[in-house]
């Protein structure tokens, strides 16, 4: 894995064994992990990975009712 940060844009860069089949992961952040999770299946969203832990923080990723796969991060806690 391989962060980067640019005026203001941060990401990073990981090399996978599984296929890529939507292409970019589109991360957000939020403080509140759980209930945000909770939230996004209120209104619709399918979880596609649950909450992992990875070096500095926490995420889970879910699929909105499009299809599209996005993720939810939160500092450790």
């Amino acid at each position: 894995y391989s962060a980067f940060s640019i005026r203001g844009l941060d990401g990073g860069i990981e090399i996978t064994e599984v296929p890529i089949h939507i292409g970019a992961l589109v991360v957000l952040h939020h403080e509140r992990l759980e209930i945000i999770k909770e939230k996004i299946i209120e209104l619709g969203a399918k979880i596609s990975v649950d909450i992992f832990s990875f070096p500095g923080g926490r995420r889970f990723q879910f699929l909105d009712p499009s299809g599209n796969e996005l993720a939810i991060w939160c500092e450790e806690s």
